[in-house]
């Protein structure tokens, strides 16, 4: 099985990071921003960096089409996410070729919802908090982890 691990930089790829090692028996490759300290962060991993959409319905666009470009360069299986706006394209590409999305929701949404994980919540196919009271805003689908570190 293949995993493309998908996320913005800083904290949203910290927080996946703390998967590496149960994820370790996987051919996996993650897509991130590019900035100063992910190429670093990812040393000894396979990895794309993209540019950074900013809430700009306009970068999306060339975002999308370097999103499906890897996307059928790599061909996951399954698709997992903490957010934020880089995710979108490319989880959006997976659903349409039938692949597997699994949504965590950042550990920083303590009292309200991601615009991200809102978006994705009827796409995903397992939908994870790591607080409880952001149950309240989701429907039954999503599922309690507690933090991932």
């Amino acid at each position: 099985m293949k995993i493309g691990l998908v996320c913005s930089s800083g904290g949203h790829l910290i927080e996946l990071l703390t998967l590496k090692d149960t994820l370790k028996d996987y051919d996996k490759f993650w897509i991130t921003f590019k900035s100063p300290i992910t190429k670093t962060t990812l040393n000894g991993e396979k990895f794309y960096l993209v540019d950074d959409p900013r809430r700009n319905v306009l970068k999306f666009i060339p975002l999308f089409f370097e999103s499906l470009w890897l996307f059928l360069k790599e061909m996951p299986d399954v698709v997992m996410t903490t957010g934020a706006g880089v995710a979108i394209p490319f989880c959006l590409i997976a659903k349409l070729f039938g692949k597997k999305l699994v949504f965590i929701e950042s550990f920083a949404r303590t009292k309200e919802p991601s615009i991200t994980g809102k978006f994705l919540y009827s796409f995903s196919d397992l939908f994870l908090v790591q607080w409880k009271e952001n149950l309240k805003y989701y429907g039954d689908n999503a599922k309690y982890v507690g933090p991932l570190y």
